[in-house]
């Protein structure tokens, strides 16, 4: 059995990894830490988690193969070393390890990195462009909700595209996290809409390294990409839809792209290459990720929209996929479940 660790199993993150890993043959849960709770049983704090006879302590203090950190951004940087330390194997669910550049991330994150020399040891944690990566990896950076589905949308055809993309994301307000704030507050968000970071958000530079470096083999000598993503919230607690808009560098027709699809994922056991727009209702509570390419017939243009979980393959199922990977268990060991629904 390998041993798991939670850091932080008090945010959606963390009490999302909880309840998938509990049904995980290969693994047991040994120790989960939130300091606003510690002290209390688990299924005090999570009465939904009340199969998991856990109390909830302060820091890890016990010997794990995998530590799941789902702390915020430098918080989760400044655990880590320690946690290496003591033999642990790392999925880090924050953004401290996820830029392989530490001047990018000090630029976006407005912030000094605490464990830099620890970022050529990590792995970005995308399972279907990374996953030889990952098996070896001691520090593995789960990407970003908006990336994952954003990069997966434009994966297969990034050495095609022109450099212009934009890409336009909605999500459920979970994504913002647990903690209270106006942003999230049921009144300002029921029944209401709005875009944000329009000055750049920081899940950009995650989907310009991840796109670049896939253009960016030799003698492929494409110009450098210039992408426009605007997020929105939308009145909804879970997924994220994405559409994506590029312009193909050669004519092609919606046949020839769906092909391309399918073949680039043929191996990937979480996403699916649907034939119809994907709603994200229908990713709801799973680790898929459904993708309909198509071509607008009258401008020729590239369209494809993505649909997500953003807590599941967004975040902790995505996480577990890692780890199994690291493993070598069975990759969709304990997140093979299909979605939710209605």
């Amino acid at each position: 059995m390998v041993k798991a660790a939670i850091v932080n199993v008090t945010g959606y993150a963390g009490v999302e990894l909880a309840r998938l890993l509990a049904r995980h043959p290969d693994v047991e849960i040994t120790e989960v830490t939130g300091r606003s709770r510690a002290g209390e049983r688990l299924a005090d704090a999570f009465p939904h988690l009340a199969d998991l006879d856990l109390e909830i302590v302060p820091k890890v203090s016990e010997s794990a193969d995998v530590v799941f950190v789902a702390l915020p951004h430098t918080a989760a940087a400044e655990a880590v070393p320690d946690l290496l330390d003591n033999g642990a194997r790392i999925v880090d669910i924050s953004a401290d390890f996820r830029l392989h550049d530490a001047a990018v991330y000090e630029n976006w994150y407005k912030t000094d990195h605490p464990a830099k020399e620890l970022l050529s040891d990590a792995v970005y944690g995308l399972p279907e462009l990374h996953a030889d990566e990952v098996r070896s990896a001691r520090i593995v950076a789960n990407p970003g909700c908006y990336p994952t589905g954003a990069i997966l949308a434009l994966a297969p055809v990034a050495e095609m595209t022109a450099p212009d993309i934009i890409i336009d994301s909605k999500s459920g307000v979970s994504g913002g996290g647990r903690s209270p704030t106006l942003t999230n507050h049921y009144s300002e968000v029921n029944e209401s809409c709005h875009a944000y970071g329009l000055g750049g958000h920081r899940h950009l530079p995650e989907i310009e390294q991840e796109l670049a470096e896939l253009r960016s083999k030799p003698d492929a000598g494409l110009p450098d990409l210039c992408i426009t993503f605007v997020p929105h919230l939308v009145p909804m607690t879970r997924g994220i839809l994405t559409t994506a808009y590029a312009r193909l560098e050669q004519p092609l027709s919606g046949g020839d792209i769906e092909s391309i699809y399918t073949d680039f994922y043929r191996n990937a056991p979480f996403v699916r290459v649907v034939d119809q727009p994907p709603r994200t209702k229908q990713a709801w509570g799973s680790n898929f990720c459904l993708v309909h390419p198509t071509i607008d017939a009258r401008t020729g243009r590239l369209l494809v929209i993505a649909a997500i979980d953003n807590l599941v393959k967004g975040a902790s199922g995505q996480a577990i996929q890692n780890m199994n990977l690291m493993f070598g268990l069975d990759e969709t060991a304990s997140i093979g479940q299909t979605s939710i629904y209605p």
